[in-house]
């Protein structure tokens, strides 16, 4: 399948379908309890505005907590993990408020024991052209044919795990098959995951926090990267327009 001719043919045949992408800065804290996210705590430390309303009912527990709010910011602890994360749909970049509040909880807590900053981007592309689109490019696309593809009754659905060395942090890159709703009809997609790792277990901790702010102000030239390695190197075309995932399609 010529990978050219297959994109282009899915923006001719239905342009109201648009990407979608989702970012998120996921901070590492050792020893770090989930039930320390609680929307007291966020609003009282001056971490979130106040005037920002909750989109729903915030759940705290051991296993995790999750805090939503109505602009679209969602903030989940795991143990040991902490990550702030927006949908980008009609948004300027500028208007994102993820890293800014990622930042705001970096200097409430600046004692604690990060291990690591994980810049996460998320594209899902649409493909329109017929119902097994998405699996049909990784199959087609990003590996080689054999008969290993000819067993069983079906084509096999497959993912891809990359795993680029940048000049100062790893890129995983995963790509899998997806569905999208779209009213009453299913439409094949992929999601293209990309987890920007910078580690930060060798550093002091005065510069831990150094580094912090400064992985955390430059999420938008990471976003530029993937972007450029998603659009350009997978799918050799220009970059266009987003929605969000909490956008319904």
């Amino acid at each position: 399948m010529n990978l050219t001719t297959q994109t282009s043919n899915s923006s001719q045949q239905n342009t109201a379908l648009k990407d979608i992408e989702e970012l998120t800065i996921s901070l590492v804290i050792q020893n770090f309890n989930p039930t320390l996210l609680s929307y007291d705590f966020l609003n009282m430390s001056g971490i979130v505005p106040k005037e920002w309303e909750l989109a729903s009912q915030p759940i705290m527990n051991q296993k995790g907590s999750q805090v939503s709010f109505k602009n679209g910011l969602n903030i989940i602890a795991q143990p040991n993990t902490i990550s702030f994360i927006e949908g980008l749909g009609a948004k300027e970049l500028k208007e994102l408020q993820f890293a800014n509040i990622a930042q705001k909880y970096v200097e409430k807590m600046s004692n604690a024991q990060y291990q690591a900053i994980n810049v996460i981007s998320k594209i899902i592309i649409p493909f329109s052209e017929d119902k097994e689109g998405g699996k049909n490019f990784i199959n087609d696309t990003l590996l080689r044919s054999g008969v290993w593809r000819n067993f069983g009754n079906i084509t096999p659905q497959a993912s891809v795990n990359l795993l680029y060395q940048l000049d100062e942090c790893q890129l995983g890159v995963n790509i899998n098959p997806a569905q999208l709703q779209q009213e009453k009809n299913i439409i094949s997609a992929v999601l293209f995951a990309g987890n920007f790792n910078y580690n930060l277990t060798t550093l002091s901790d005065e510069v831990k926090i150094t580094k912090l702010t400064e992985k955390i102000n430059n999420w938008e030239k990471d976003l530029t990267t993937f972007r450029e390695l998603i659009y350009q190197k997978f799918l050799q075309k220009a970059i266009i327009e987003k929605a969000s995932l909490f956008d319904t399609l």
